[in-house]
């Protein structure tokens, strides 16, 4: 896979635009009167940007449970049966990401769906398909999900933790709407028209739900969303951590400070295979970096004791949005 290297263009849009895109019926020349340049070349530049691989789509990032319900799994896969196995992980609708990880648990992937059961139905047939048990392993607490690569050395901005933010009760209307924008938007003049159009609503409602779940926090950002190998940032690490209960709160919202930290969260221990309980990802450009952030991270916060790993990722099978809403026929 070859590393991406963005025109000066490509940049602006990615540093600028993966929060904070415009939620207008023409976006795109929102867009391009702010970076002074033509709709037409905004369009051709994400275009291309999505041909070479770097950006996924334009659109929304789902907050975890907030439309539905998912999970972080694991499998320990005989390395012979691991292409196999990845492959009819990823072949399944709900699965969104999928790698392979340095550990025994050498595969990883997140299931989404509409509720628990559903969940649980898509864990179970893995397991039967497979013959291997799954480690299930939902969401407790989130202390930053906010994913986002800057290309110019600069933090990315972070927006205010929420608080908890209670799963939202979908009507038929919502799902539709939701159907029509989780995989992003169509790189045209109208997106939103066209999303509607899809939905069986007005661009306007379209676009003030959006708004709404933007503003109670369901939706943790909108705009583009890249993919961090193509854009160089090639050492994924997986860092877990074995922590008393009660601080693991403290010790969570602490390492959601640091810059390099992508993502944090906590996840239930899964006695006797599985004891950690803290999750954070860093993602870096090379493995020696990532490697001295995880060791800061202990040493600033006292954990130089506490029982941790740090897990590197070696494959991506696959990788895309969540979609909550999913064609129930694929099970048939």
């Amino acid at each position: 896979m070859n590393t991406v290297v963005p025109n000066a263009l490509e940049a602006e849009l990615i540093n600028e635009y993966q929060r904070g895109f415009p939620l207008q019926s023409r976006p795109f020349a929102v867009v391009a009167e702010a970076l002074g340049v033509a709709e037409a070349e905004v369009l051709t530049t994400l275009r291309r940007l999505r041909q070479t691989g770097a950006l996924s789509r334009v659109g929304p990032v789902l907050r975890p449970q907030a439309f539905g319900a998912s999970t972080l799994a694991a499998m320990a896969v005989p390395p012979r049966r691991l292409g196999k196995v990845a492959a009819q992980v990823s072949a399944l609708p709900e699965v969104n990401h999928n790698y392979e990880r340095e550990h025994r648990y050498n595969l990883w992937f997140v299931v989404t769906g509409e509720d628990r059961a559903r969940v649980a139905e898509v864990l179970c047939r893995i397991g039967e398909d497979t013959g291997l048990p799954v480690l299930d392993l939902p969401l407790v607490q989130d202390y930053h999900i906010d994913l986002g690569f800057r290309l110019d050395g600069k933090e990315a901005r972070r927006r205010a933790r929420l608080g908890r933010v209670e799963p939202l009760r979908l009507s038929e209307r919502d799902r539709r709407v939701l159907a029509a924008v989780q995989d992003g938007l169509s790189l045209e003049p109208r997106p939103y028209r066209a999303a509607a159009e899809t939905a069986g609503c007005s661009e306007d409602e379209l676009l003030a739900r959006l708004q709404t779940w933007l503003d109670g926090g369901w939706i943790r950002r909108f705009g583009l969303v890249v993919r961090h190998h193509e854009l160089g940032f090639r050492a994924n690490g997986m860092a877990v951590w074995d922590l008393p209960d009660a601080l693991v709160d403290e010790l969570g919202e602490r390492f959601a400070e640091y810059p390099f930290v992508t993502l944090c969260y906590r996840r239930p221990r899964r006695a006797p295979d599985w004891p950690y309980n803290l999750f954070c990802m860093i993602h870096g450009r090379d493995r020696a970096t990532v490697e001295a952030q995880f060791t800061r991270l202990a040493t600033d916060c006292g954990l130089a004791d506490a029982p941790r790993a740090l897990l590197f990722s070696r494959r991506r099978f696959k990788q895309r949005g969540a979609r909550y809403c999913t064609n129930r026929e694929a099970y048939a």
